[in-house]
Parts: C-alpha cells; structure tokens; sequence
C-alpha cells in the first residue's frame, strides 16, 4: 500500500517511540512526565519567541478581534458594542439555565490561546481535533457512547448539521419485571443459518458456509480497518509526542485546576446551599456503583473466613475433591494442609495485600490463596471445582444479599475467561491458565468469542449461554502493565494464527483483537435486537502510556489511569472526550502508588470524568461495605465536599452497564443530555451549579479548538 512521505514519517517516528518504551531510554522523554525539568527550556523558548514575534503578535490581535466580534449579541447598537468590547467573552460564558442559580463565573479577557504562538496554537487544535474524530469513530463502529457535547462541537467545525439520531449508545437488558422469569428462554430470538468464523484475528459473520469460505462477510457488519487502525494509532503517538501540543495541554490543564480552584473558592457555599435545600437526599442515599470489583474476591477477608469456618461446621464429611481416584473430604482436605478452621484467624488467612506487596503484582497474585493454599482457593473461589462451584456461587450470593440491604449501593462483579478452550463460557471456567495450553493467539480470541458469536446467531442451541449474555455488560482485559513484551505493534507484527511464540504480545495487539471482535459481536447483536457490550480494560495503572493511547481508540471507559498524569496530551484528550475513569486509590496504594499522591482528586477538579471503585475488597478492605470504605477514605484524605462525592456517585452510574430504565429512575429522565438540563438534583444531589460549571468548561475548551480550526 501506497503512503504519503508525511506518513512513512509519522510511522518511523511512532515505532521509535514505541522502541523507547520497551528497549531503551533514548527518546524516553518524548512522552515523559510535563513536569520534569528537562521539558521546561522547551516552554521558556516559546514565551520567548511570542513576544519578540511582530508578525505572530498581529496575527494575535486579528483572532482575538474575530472572536470578540463573533460573542456579541446582534441586537446592541454601535455605541454599546464599542462599550462592551472588552468584556465579550464574559457574556460568552454566562448562559441562561431555567434551573440553576447565579453563581459566579471566572472569565479570561484577552488572549485565550494560553500564551502559546498562534502557529502552535494553529498546529495544536488540528491535532486535538483529528484525534476526537478518531475516538469518535471507533466509538460509533463499536456503539460506544461518545459525548454528544463535543460531537457538536466537531460538526460545527467541518460545517454540518448535528443530527442526534447519529449518537450511537449501548444497549443493556432491562432488569426483570415482578413476577418475571429472568432466566426465560421462551423470549430468545429463533435461531439463524448464518456462519461465524475467524480470519486473521478476527471472527465475521456470513450468510452461509459458502460465502464463508469465499470469505464474503454480510456487509452491514464491518469490521475496523486494520492497517487504518495502525495509522491512527501511528498519528496519536506522534501527537502525543509533540512539543508544541504537549506544551498546549499542559497549560490548559493547569488553567481548569486553577479555574475550579477559584469556582470552589466562590461558589462552594452556594452549592452546599443548594443541597441543603434539596429534600430527602444526602450522599447516602444517592445511588453509586462499583464498577471494578472482581468476583474472586468481591468479600472482605472477615466475610470469606466466617464463611469458610461455617461450611467447615456443616459439611466437614462432604466430599469436596477428588485427587487420583480417591474421594477427599473436607475435614481430610484441612487435615492434609495441618490446618483447623477453628484457629484460623484474618492474620493467618493472609489475603490482605500490606507493604510487601507494593511493586510485586507477583505477590500480590499470591494472596489470592487462603493460608498459601491453592486447594482452598480452589474450593471456595472457583467454579470448575468438584462440587461445581457452588461455595463460590454461596459467597456471591451473600455479597449481593449484602449490597440489597445497603439499597444504594450497587456493584459490577467481573468473571474470569482466559481462552483455554471453547467450553469455558458454557461452564464459566476461572481455572489458572498453564503455559502451551492453546496452540497459537488466535486460539485464544476463538475460544473467547466464538461462543458468543455462535449463541448470538442460534441462541436456542445454547440456552444457559444466551440467557447469560443477556446479563454481561462488557469486556475487560487484565495483567500486570508493568510487564514490557518488547513487542511493537504495527503492520509488520505477525497475525494472532501466526503468534505461537512463548513471549506475550503487546498490550496495544491484545486490545485491538478485543476490541475488534467486540465490535463485531456489537453489530451482529444489535442487528439481532439483542443487548451491546462495553470494552472496560484495565489500563494505565503501570506500564507505557501507550496502553492509555490504545484505550482512547477503542474502550468506552477504563479502570485505574494513574498514568495520564505522565502523559498531558492524553490527559486532555481523556477530558475533552469525557471518558469515564474508575479509580481505586486503595487498591494502588498497596500496589503501585501511595495513597497521597494518587492523581484522582486532580483528575476531579480538572473535569475528568472518575468514579470510585473497590477492585478487591478481600486484599484491600476491612468493612462490610467497601465501597462506603472507598469513598469515606478519599472524602477524609482529600477533603471532598458533598457535592465532589454526590458528583463521582453520579460519574459511576453514567458509567456503568445499568439499563436505561435503571438510570432513568436513579439519575432522571433527561440524563442523557448534558450540563445542568441533563441533571436531577432531586435524584442526583449534585448542585445545579456545579453541573453548569462543568459543562460551560467543557464547552470553552471545545470553542478553542474550533476557533483554532478557523482559516483567517
């Protein structure tokens, strides 16, 4: 395929960077950390040029006139406008809500490009831009939510009509009914003669086996463009990597930190008075869910040994394995470890990660094995075990039993598929994967989805399955970030029926296979009238902000994104973008960042959109409710408001896998639009202000770019 020399460029340039994440550290500063000294001459040198520039400073003064002339309003006469020049921009940020109190806005008079040369500023806005216009179209190809704020905002620079029907959002099953059958297979879709198979990575879906093999997809079903996506992903690399970008973002960060410093500072008691004159709603009784928690350990460590000295108590003769023939009970299982439930203590136990788990995921990965024993995380823990599952099954149970009490707390449990072999879906396998247990990469992916695809087609050959599918809400993809493959994905690497080395491929090759193969099951069960999947890895909590940079391509939100702070050029886009963001302070505090210094307070006032979540109460937390434990500890450690904790509560529900009636009823009937319109403060209690304010920052960010776009 033939490339533009720019382009053969942009891709040497991507795979240099890639090299310095994984084999050296020569061009390591590319994408290293704003802050550090080294970037600083960088930021002095163009100040420098901008002031000594004659020709850059008229080009100034003409933008800053055009836009002037644009803000005021039509109806004033000659004489007011001469008045009111000035202070054009003011009335540009302080719109008319029905519904929201006056409060006061901080306005920027003069040049907004934040001192940064118009060429830059130029060059800067046409990065920012094409990269939304990336995000939004894997988004939509995948129907992924992307916001319908700056969705707007891109039409209205390329000069067409938003239309709203055009925004694209999941599909999630609606909850059960009173009275109703959840687990009815009458109510199925009749089964289809189609074929699903795999072809470099990826499963399309045909019309009959003939087509298959002349490999003739039906063609409302695309799949992502391959070397497409390697080109995008090449652009967004360079971008990132870019000085005057980088320089542009950093100090549009550091303007939203310091505008809601200032809005805080102003209107804090005005938002705390509007939540006291809000009836029957306080943060407690504001719904949250936790969107990253793992069933293998969603209990705390006194819940699981209550739980195991209980089922010692009343099936100590039940046999509960099987090793070599030989039936083994439960009081000889404990017996062969020299153990008794009856001395065993949280201590003894020993699932809680401390200080010696912090930058050792090795260790950390120990700790799910009570005493140190895989046998008893194999009864109590797993569901391909000799009695089924059915201790595990019990946990969950009184976890949700749990969680119904609590009635404002709601949780997303994540099951374990590691593509061993096809019937892991059907029996819901979390057996430990061995090594050479599939022949080659795209082994494993057909394991994963084929499945699917082929209860998607004949949900009637499956029943269970299809039911169960009813019920998942998304895709996670999960490891050790820490771990460097040495891998460069591009469009030389090796396709996944060709992956049969020992050596793990790329974070950003395993997203891709995911995420396309999510895309394809996406259009193939919207077609079929059936529930979407969400792409929700984990991403950023170590390793390469590449593994940022291939989420913002293709994931509908992420969990942890500690690295964005290295990362200013990401960071900004994760804002513009509003992607959702599920941080788990506690859980990095034992693993990979000290509590103090976890970013999620500066991500929050920045307008990034993060939501608390627990990830695994068993090692992490003490209570019986982790999540009331997660946000009581951030509110103490960094002095949130109601309303900052009532906001991240209504961050997690936006961002969760609920149905459309689920949040209809917990956050109001409009919570689809944005900004304050968008918000029931009676449901909510999330002042009005405050929602204003985050959606006129979000909207003045958005008009830079635009105005950035301009021709003069």
């Amino acid at each position: 395929m033939f490339l533009p020399e720019t382009d053969e460029h942009m891709r040497a340039f991507a795979e240099e960077v890639f090299a310095s994440e994984t084999k050296g550290e020569g061009v390591r500063d590319e994408i290293s950390l704003f802050e550090e000294q080294d970037d600083c001459p960088i930021l002095k040198q163009e100040m420098a040029y901008h002031l000594q520039t004659e020709e850059d400073t008229e080009k100034r003064k003409k933008r800053l006139q055009k836009c002037r002339t644009m803000t005021l309003p039509q109806s004033m006469s000659d004489q007011a406008r001469k008045v009111l020049a000035p202070v054009a921009e003011v009335l540009m940020d302080t719109p008319t809500y029905l519904e929201v109190p006056d409060f006061q806005r901080v306005a920027i008079i003069g040049d907004y490009a934040s001192g940064v040369t118009m060429d830059d500023f130029e060059l800067s806005c046409k990065g920012v831009y094409r990269a939304l216009t990336i995000r939004e179209k894997y988004m939509r190809l995948a129907y992924q939510r992307f916001p319908l704020t700056t969705s707007q905002y891109l039409r209205d620079i390329e000069g067409e009509p938003f239309k709203p029907e055009h925004s694209v959002q999941p599909v999630f099953t609606s909850p059960p009914k009173e009275g109703e059958d959840p687990f009815n297979t009458k109510c199925l879709p009749e089964n289809l003669s189609w074929v699903a198979r795999m072809k470099d990575g990826v499963i399309y879906v045909y019309k009959d086996a003939a087509e298959a093999d002349q490999h003739k997809p039906i063609e409302n079903m695309p799949a992502p463009h391959y070397e497409t996506f390697i080109d995008d992903m090449n652009f967004l690399i360079a971008l990132i990597a870019q000085g005057p970008t980088k320089t542009y973002s950093h100090r549009r960060l550091k303007f939203l930190m310091s505008k809601f410093n200032v809005h805080e500072m102003l209107n804090e008691m005005e938002e705390m008075k509007e939540l006291k004159l809000n009836p029957h709603r306080d943060f407690y009784n504001c719904r949250k869910v936790d969107t990253h928690i793992h069933a293998a350990a969603c209990m705390n460590q006194k819940h699981l040994l209550r739980f195991i000295k209980k089922s010692y108590r009343v099936d100590a003769d039940r046999v509960v394995q099987n090793i070599k023939g030989k039936d083994v009970t439960m009081k000889e299982l404990f017996a062969n470890l020299n153990l008794h439930p009856y001395d065993l203590t949280v201590d003894s136990l020993d699932v809680h990660a401390g200080r010696q788990t912090f930058q050792r995921f090795d260790k950390f990965n120990a700790k799910y094995n009570p005493v140190g024993a895989s046998e008893l995380r194999d009864l109590y823990m797993k569901t391909e075990n000799h009695i089924d599952g059915e201790y595990f099954a019990r946990i969950i149970k009184e976890v949700a039993s749990d969680l119904e009490d609590a009635r404002y707390q709601y949780a997303e449990p994540r099951l374990s598929i590691y593509g061993c072999n096809p019937n892991e879906w059907t029996k819901l396998s979390v057996l430990s994967l061995c090594r050479n247990f599939v022949p080659h990469f795209g082994k494993m992916l057909e394991n994963i989805f084929l499945p699917i695809f082929q209860a998607t087609i004949e949900p009637h050959a499956n029943p269970e399955l299809s039911i169960f599918l009813k019920h998942v809400t998304g895709f996670d993809s999960v490891d050790d970030e820490s771990k460097h493959s040495g891998h460069m994905f591009c469009t030389k690497s090796p396709k996944p029926e060709e992956w049969d080395i020992v050596k793990n491929p790329s974070y950003s090759y395993y997203i891709y296979y995911m995420y396309a193969n999510i895309t394809m099951i996406n259009q193939l069960r919207k077609a079929r009238g059936m529930n979407t999947f969400q792409f929700r890895p984990h991403c950023g909590e170590a390793g390469a902000v590449t593994h940022l940079l291939a989420s913002f391509m293709t994931a509908d939100n992420i969990s942890h994104g500690l690295n964005l702070k290295k990362s200013p050029v990401l960071q900004y886009l994760y804002f513009l973008a509003q992607i959702p963001i599920a941080m788990s302070p506690l859980s990095n505090n034992s693993l990979f960042l000290e509590y103090a210094k976890n970013p999620v307070l500066e991500f929050l006032k920045k307008g990034l959109i993060v939501s608390l979540s627990t990830d695994d109460p068993m090692q992490f937390h003490y209570t019986k409710e982790p999540l009331m434990e997660e946000y009581a500890i951030a509110a103490q450690v960094f002095k949130l408001s109601t309303c900052d904790m009532c906001e991240i509560s209504r961050n997690s529900v936006l961002q969760s896998g609920l149905s459309n009636e689920e949040k209809t009823h917990f956050l109001g009937a409009d919570y689809l639009k944005e900004g304050p319109e968008g918000n029931d403060i009676r449901k909510t209690n999330v002042a009005q202000i405050r929602m204003a304010y985050r959606y006129e920052t979000l909207c003045y960010e958005l008009n830079l770019i635009k105005e950035g776009l301009k021709t003069d």
